[in-house]
């Protein structure tokens, strides 16, 4: 709709919720006001639909947090002035006045969220902040996935903990509009002022006591043209759903199986759909010897060579297997033929930076580290699915995508059709950790439904997933830091890793917004590296640099990019740092720690843990904390390597130290739904403790041994932590920060620091049993889908 004139309302109009005293208008510049006072727009529509108007000027570069006091101080890296949450968001804000809410007759507020919900709650917060400010129940908020729209450009990405962060104000600016044009609405038809009328519980009170409800208001409350309207936002002291903790919404039918993601849409004719993969990383096809009797086999429609191998369509998935089982296709090599542990490793020493500061045994003395972390697989609980209807003239597609705009552009090239004739619809999704910021499997479904001229369901294999999907790059961390008369003096850290994979829409943000950036003029993975990275601590002179090599391999953003590494290397030497000075770890992350807020959580999470109680031998607490995107999280975590319990057998898993108890503080300044965000921090401590642990994959002959979950050992029932505590900090910010990577990083550096505590020795290879003898036997990788088990009960634990 055009916007470039719109009338502008000049009644300052916000009425008085619950009997509160009439808003005072706006005093200057007062900085309290400044801060919620927004302008939105009514848009012209049948009923009441608003928009949010945001400036550049109302989310602004950070400066860096006050310092605390440090003998040595360190200067602020770049992420502590602009990070990639702030650049997500200040790419997202011009198109801010594009994503609407609608009242509709029934009294419903429906919310279409350009953002994917893979399992972190994001449709109950965004219900949640539409709720408050609008004076509404919370099952009157329906939240949808908004389908891909290129007029939304930046706004629709999802990723870097970036969804309530961004939209936060957007939301309560188009919410508060509504309110204002609702209170508007009911004083025509009551004959009050304005002024007097309040909102509670989706009904406008008049104070006589009458009642008007929003739905019956919706229709008098709309526009014939897009109007202008100035606005306040409810003030915190006022909140009454933002804060409290909250179900969520999709849980009942989550658990009962009523929610719909990709494979249960029925589109029609949309036929279950496989591919036959090649046994190597991105092989090639050369030849099918057995089409024809693979086309004949039961329930088999259609058969034919893609890019990424062969594609079966069939009745039933269960037929598909059995085909991808038959074919016999000759296979060319892929981009990491012949590659193995071994030789990546070899080639990331090869690509590190050269440490700077030589140790100089006279003045100083170093600690001096090299850590190597091996590949983990980027699989979701949901594997890799999409539906796709590719017509002559235009295309249709249904998937669970974080950068949904930026599949469209691609599937459309791809095809051969101009993008307004692909449209894109976003399910919602079984996880993600990233994952999802890849169309993979659409772009596979829009190409299989182009070559047959019909509709496909298609999924991968969950042995696709683990040998052909995406995957948390193998890296080292090359640390040095020196020290003298108790001070730490530099801090280096040269990190080097197989190429993360970044075509997903934030290579186009990146080039947008360069002239925003804190960075000199660095490679497109030095910038995200440098707008991700923060050291917590005062740590001398303070360098972190990344190298990249080797791009035969499919990786991705995984829960963290960097950061899991990054921080556990670091926690690790500061643990050695304070052995060696003599000084209790956490004493010492204490005195060097730069953010008052991060210093609190640590503090919490030592007292509420019983940092330094006695412990027997073979057991040990470790404690760290991680910076991100606003955030901070403490963790302390306490860990059993006593040969009696990594000892223990369990049939058809891996068992090894087992974490028994941990406690998590954290604090993302106000807490939109706590109990969402303790699910997100018990998500990401398991995370921390599989990649520490026990979950890494196996590279041999150019392809990866793993092939199920039986096999990449995450975090199971006999390896989480009996004892468990999450501890949200009280909100004390005026919005959100980032919170669904931040526990990982955390909860893998203080794993890793209780696992050197206890074995009395600085663990520098991870997951900590990948140098043990396998504990499975592979999956042969000819034919790729392995048969399915006939012993599943006896698995069942």
């Amino acid at each position: 709709m055009p916007r470039r004139h719109p009338a502008r309302d000049k009644d300052h109009i916000s009425g008085t919720r619950d009997g509160a005293a009439p808003s005072a208008p706006p005093a200057g510049n007062e900085p309290g006001i400044a801060r919620r006072r927004f302008l939105g727009y009514v848009l012209a529509a049948p009923t009441l639909t608003v928009a949010a108007q945001l400036g550049a000027e109302a989310l602004v570069p950070r400066q860096a947090a006050a310092a605390a006091p440090a003998l040595i101080p360190s200067l602020p890296g770049p992420a502590e002035l602009l990070d990639l949450n702030d650049l997500l968001t200040l790419a997202a804000v011009p198109t801010s006045n594009l994503i609407t809410i609608r009242i509709d007759s029934d009294g419903t507020a429906h919310f279409a969220l350009p953002r994917a919900e893979v399992g972190q709650g994001v449709t109950t917060s965004s219900a949640m902040i539409v709720a408050e400010e609008l004076d509404l129940p919370l099952d009157k908020v329906k939240v949808t996935l908004a389908d891909a729209r290129p007029e939304l450009l930046f706004n629709q990405l999802t990723g870097g903990s970036n969804t309530t962060y961004s939209t936060y104000t957007p939301i309560r600016v188009a919410a508060a509009v509504a309110r204002g044009r609702l209170l508007r609405a009911a004083a025509l038809v009551l004959g009050d002022a304005v002024e007097t009328l309040t909102t509670k519980a989706g009904a406008v009170v008049s104070p006589a006591g009458a009642l008007l409800g929003y739905g019956e208001l919706a229709a008098k409350a709309a526009a014939l043209t897009d109007t202008a309207v100035e606005v306040e936002l409810k003030d915190r002291a006022d909140f009454r759903v933002i804060g409290t903790a909250q179900r969520r919404l999709d849980a009942l039918d989550a658990v009962t199986g009523r929610k719909k993601f990709a494979m249960d849409l029925q589109v029609p004719d949309a036929l279950p759909t496989m591919i036959c993969r090649p046994p190597t990383i991105n092989g090639t096809v050369r030849s099918v010897a057995n089409l024809a009797v693979v086309r004949a086999m039961p329930g088999i429609t259609d058969v034919v060579t893609v890019s990424t191998g062969v594609a079966v369509r069939g009745r039933t998935f269960g037929q598909c297997v059995d085909a991808v089982r038959a074919l016999d296709v000759d296979w060319g090599p892929g981009t990491a033929e012949g590659a193995s542990d071994a030789t990546v490793l070899a080639k990331l020493r090869r690509a590190e930076l050269p440490l700077v500061v030589p140790p100089l045994p006279l003045l100083t003395k170093a600690v001096d580290a090299r850590f190597t972390f091996h590949f983990s697989s980027n699989a979701a609980v949901e594997t890799n699915c999409a539906i796709a209807d590719v017509r002559e003239d235009s295309a249709e597609i249904w998937a669970s995508l974080k950068a949904p705009i930026v599949a469209q552009e691609q599937i459309a090239l791809k095809l051969g059709l101009p993008p307004t004739a692909v449209r894109v619809h976003v399910t919602e999704g079984g996880g993600s950790f990233g994952r999802k910021l890849f169309h993979d499997a659409a772009h596979e479904a829009a190409e299989v439904s182009q070559a047959l001229g019909k509709p496909v369901k298609l999924m991968w294999h969950r042995t696709d997933d683990f040998r052909q999907g995406r995957t948390h790059p193998m890296s080292t961390s090359r640390v040095r830091a020196t020290y003298s008369l108790g001070e730490v003096l530099t801090y280096e850290q040269r990190h080097t890793s197989v190429a993360t994979d970044f075509g997903h829409g934030i290579g186009e943000l990146l080039t947008a917004e360069v002239a925003r950036l804190p960075v000199a003029d660095l490679a497109f993975s030095e910038t995200m590296f440098q707008l991700t990275q923060v050291s917590p601590y005062h740590l001398g002179v303070t360098t972190q640099l990344l190298s990249e090599t080797d791009k035969g391999f499919n990786t991705g953003s995984m829960r963290g990019i960097y950061s899991p590494n990054v921080r556990c290397a670091q926690e690790l030497v500061m643990d050695e740092l304070a052995r060696r000075m003599g000084k209790d770890a956490y004493a010492m992350r204490r005195g060097l720690m730069k953010d008052p807020r991060a210093r609190a959580v640590l503090d919490k999470v030592a007292a509420a843990g019983e940092w330094g109680r006695t412990m027997a031998p073979g057991t040990a607490q470790g404690i760290a904390v991680h910076t991100e995107y606003h955030s901070h999280v403490a963790v302390l975590a306490e860990i059993d390597c006593r040969p009696e319990t990594s000892g223990r057998t369990i049939p058809n898993a891996y068992t090894g130290p087992r974490v028994t108890k941990v406690v998590c503080a954290v604090d993302v300044g106000l807490a939109v739904n706590p109990r969402g965000l303790e699910a997100q921090m018990m998500g990401g401590i398991a995370d921390g403790i599989a990649i520490t642990l026990t979950s890494g994959l196996h590279l041999r002959d150019g392809h990866f041994l793993e092939g199920s979950w039986d096999q990449y050992f995450y975090t199971r029932q006999w390896n989480t932590p009996p004892e468990l505590e999450i501890i949200v900090m009280p909100s004390n910010g005026e919005k959100p920060g980032g919170a669904g990577e931040l526990a990982v990083a955390g909860a893998t550096a203080a794993v890793a620091c209780a696992y050197g505590r206890a074995t009395g020795t600085m663990p520098t290879v991870f997951p900590v049993n990948h140098a043990e003898p396998l504990a499975f036997t592979p999956l042969p990788t000819v034919p790729p889908v392995p048969a399915s088990p006939t012993d599943g009960r006896d698995r069942t634990i």
